[in-house]
């Protein structure tokens, strides 16, 4: 019998859910709802799943197993804690949520359920992605000194003014950091472990009539001692690749999306320069860099598999409510240190009261 997927909130990204659904052998989109019928009937007319009006119908069909979450970023917690009360098992689009309190109660209520709860950064999934967090846990790189990730990309004002909510601190919970970076802030640390300190400054520089940053640099620190950087904007006409660079005391790798522009060690193997070679031209997109639709869906496929093998073997995903959590943080520091022109040490006693979201 196949798993059956029931997608709440039908805008762009359900599309990409669908496709990577439609990947999985025993997999099936069985159910969808949107807040707006209009919009969950023209999704279920185009993937052939069925729509509801009413959430807690969806959630009380049997055919629904695991629910995917894409709505607003500040719209995840009240519908993932129904699916998890409702005992589906809950995969939530990136951030978890935006703040750490609304995520702590989407972990808590999935604990409680006995559900598996999941956070979407497919990034992780992608084959380089992989290689790379192995040769680190292989030591090839030495002592880890410096971790970095450059996401340059860019919107226009067309794509902040297309939603209300877009650009606002209550459904977005912040910028370029919040909304596109995240990514590789999950991936960064992922790569290099904790971060304990952080410096930043942010801003609003190209974009009219939204309260978020467009522009974000920190620096950081992380538990291992390294030191690295983070770069995040939307305001960077006309848009690069995302960028991670790792260095250490034997060894350095530079990601250029799901590309290995660089992959060099003090103890070359034989099989190093394949590697390299094999792992060039993988990306096929413009993996969101001008165009929030020109993204692949493979990386969504890999994580959703990941899931149905954690329900069925009773173990954790690889990105779990709490390393969901991680990024947020990570990415609230980032705002706090900003707004006070401090260094701010990590893990966070609570959630920063951000001066700018107050306001608003």
């Amino acid at each position: 019998m196949a798993i059956g997927f029931g997608v709440i909130g039908c805008g762009m990204i359900a599309n990409f859910h669908a496709k990577a659904i439609a990947d999985i052998r025993g997999a099936k989109l069985a159910a969808c709802f949107d807040m707006f019928p209009a919009a969950a009937d023209r999704f279920a007319a185009h993937t052939g799943c069925r729509a509801y009006h009413d959430l807690a119908v969806m959630l009380a069909d049997p055919n629904v197993d695991i629910v995917t979450i894409c709505t607003p970023s500040g719209a995840h917690l009240e519908p993932a804690v129904a699916a998890a009360k409702a005992g589906k098992h809950v995969i939530v689009e990136k951030p978890l949520e935006i703040t750490l309190k609304r995520c702590d109660k989407i972990i808590a209520a999935c604990e409680k359920a006995g559900v598996v709860l999941a956070t979407i950064f497919p990034s992780r999934f992608h084959e380089s992605s992989q290689l790379l967090k192995k040769a680190i846990d292989k030591d090839r790189f030495g002592r880890l000194t410096v971790g970095d990730a450059y996401v340059k990309w860019y919107r226009t004002q067309a794509y902040y003014d297309s939603g209300a909510w877009r650009g606002t601190w209550k459904f977005d919970g912040g910028g370029a950091l919040m909304n596109q970076a995240i990514h590789s802030v999950d991936l960064l640390t992922w790569l290099m472990g904790p971060v304990t300190e952080i410096t930043a400054h942010t801003a609003t520089l190209a974009h009219t009539d939204i309260e978020v940053e467009d522009v974000a640099m920190a620096t950081l620190r992380f538990a291992n001692g390294a030191l690295g950087v983070i770069e995040a904007t939307t305001a960077a006409y006309p848009g690069a690749l995302k960028r991670i660079e790792i260095h250490g005391s034997h060894g350095s790798a530079v990601l250029v999306e799901e590309d290995l522009k660089m992959w060099e060690f003090a103890k070359q193997t034989k099989a190093d320069a394949a590697l390299l070679e094999r792992m060039q031209g993988r990306t096929k997109t413009g993996g969101g860099a001008s165009d929030p639709t020109a993204i692949g869906h493979h990386g969504h496929a890999e994580l959703f598999k990941d899931v149905v093998n954690a329900i069925k073997k009773g173990t954790k995903p690889l990105v779990d409510g709490h390393e969901g959590r991680r990024s947020v943080e990570i990415i609230l520091g980032i705002y706090k240190a900003a707004e006070t022109g401090k260094t701010l040490q990590l893990p966070l006693a609570g959630d920063p009261v951000l001066k700018a979201r107050k306001q608003n």
